[in-house]
């Protein structure tokens, strides 16, 4: 059964339930327009929520500058954004729900119950109060051929019109929560200027030895300082953790090099990745650690004692130095201080925590509306841009639904006189 309704002149069609299309909503209706919010889900808000899961990290407290470098080469572009909602506006927003917030030990920022769901039903409150319709299981098609919105429901296909329409569909990961990128190839049809979706914040495989994989597969490596470089050759690094999984690496420290990471795959056949095991000892000082006789301990004892490896790290030395640097002091200790690991490739985008690639920046104009469909707005992670974990990405899909949602209203204006 198809069912075609005609919108009100004045209806805005938001697509997209997550933060980015949430935002705009709570702009639009705010501003007296009549909103949809149109969703393939069940309910809106899935990777928001499950996101949060295991502490709901809203933003991070960093200072301005090196807050906005997270975003690399796109921050001129998500600065922008920032400048009108920023992480401090953000807080307050937040806080403007009736939800706290606190700064936790690593500078990030947590609801105070580190909770999704409470903040999460506090703004569907608000929008509701608003007038926002949510229209959720309505799966977008793209566009008929009179120009309409075309939908899938669980009744039949649907289709409606709108003053403006603003897509806030995601990225390519998670699918099953309705990110799962299918609205690419519907802007490409329109001449819409696209790079591919590829991994964000995801696990790399290395193809470990059965050995390695079946002793360690899944344990963490604690304290470590990971370390690669970027495009231009500059050397970034980070302190934190990191998993050893049954084919490779994952886990926040991982996540944060993924971008350069991932630009070394796409430049060649591998990447290379270098581990410091001990952070808190010079190689000078494990060399004469190591140096001295062992009096019948085993390595693997001496290098607990000396060194602070556990089994999972020293399993690791002997998967990828040879039995000579084992064996020699000066070169074991420059392989504890510098272990070179080789990746060769990425986990599936499905898999990956967000992506990169989407809407070029020169697809759109200053107000994030697609030049080559005029009335058609873009936000969140739809967009080509990319951030490590640790409240960036939360934080730029926030912002990118209120531009969207202020160049809504100032294309209305330009056009409705």
């Amino acid at each position: 059964m198809t069912n075609t309704s005609s919108a009100d002149t004045r209806t805005i069609a938001i697509i997209g339930g997550g933060p980015a299309g949430l935002m705009a909503a709570e702009v639009l209706s705010a501003a007296g327009l009549a909103v949809d919010l149109y969703d393939a889900m069940p309910s809106v808000g899935r990777k928001f929520l499950l996101a949060g899961v295991g502490g709901m990290n809203i933003t991070h407290s960093e200072a301005a500058a090196p807050f906005l470098s997270r975003y690399r080469e796109a921050s001129p572009w998500v600065g922008e954004w920032l400048t009108e909602f920023d992480a401090d506006a953000l807080r307050s927003w937040i806080h403007g729900l009736g939800i706290d917030t606190f700064v936790g030990t690593s500078g990030r920022v947590f609801p105070t119950d580190m909770k999704a769901a409470p903040l999460l039903r506090a703004w569907l409150k608000r929008l509701r109060e608003q007038g926002v319709r949510l229209r959720t299981r309505h799966r977008w098609l793209g566009w008929d051929d009179t120009g309409a919105l075309h939908f899938n429901t669980p009744g039949g296909e649907t289709r409606a019109t709108a003053t403006a329409t603003l897509l806030a569909l995601g990225g390519g990961s998670w699918a099953r929560l309705g990110s799962d990128g299918s609205w690419a190839p519907l802007l490409s049809a329109r001449g819409v200027n696209m790079r591919s979706l590829r991994p964000s914040n995801c696990g790399f495989i290395c193809g470990w030895s059965p050995f390695l994989t079946e002793r360690f597969g899944g344990q963490p490596l604690k304290q470590i300082i990971a370390s690669t470089h970027s495009s231009v050759g500059e050397t970034i690094s980070r302190r934190g953790e990191a998993i050893l999984t049954h084919d490779g690496l994952e886990g926040s420290l991982i996540y944060a090099l993924s971008a350069a990471l991932r630009e070394q795959l796409e430049a060649g056949a591998e990447a290379e990745l270098i581990l410091d095991l001990a952070p808190d000892h010079t190689q000078t000082q494990l060399q004469q650690a190591l140096s001295q006789p062992r009096k019948g301990q085993s390595l693997s004892n001496l290098l607990r004692k000396k060194a602070g490896l556990d089994g999972v790290k020293v399993a690791l030395l002997h998967e990828c130095l040879g039995k000579e640097a084992i064996a020699d002091p000066s070169l074991l200790a420059a392989g504890i201080k510098a272990l070179p690991i080789t990746l060769t490739g990425t986990r599936p985008l499905d898999e990956a925590i967000s992506s990169a690639g989407g809407v070029c920046q020169n697809a759109l104009d200053d107000h994030l509306m697609l030049k080559a469909l005029p009335g058609v707005f873009c936000a969140g992670e739809m967009l080509d841009w990319e951030a490590p974990t640790g409240g960036y990405l939360l934080t730029a899909c926030f912002a990118s639904g209120r531009r969207a949602a202020a160049g809504v209203l100032a294309w209305i204006q330009a056009t409705s006189g």
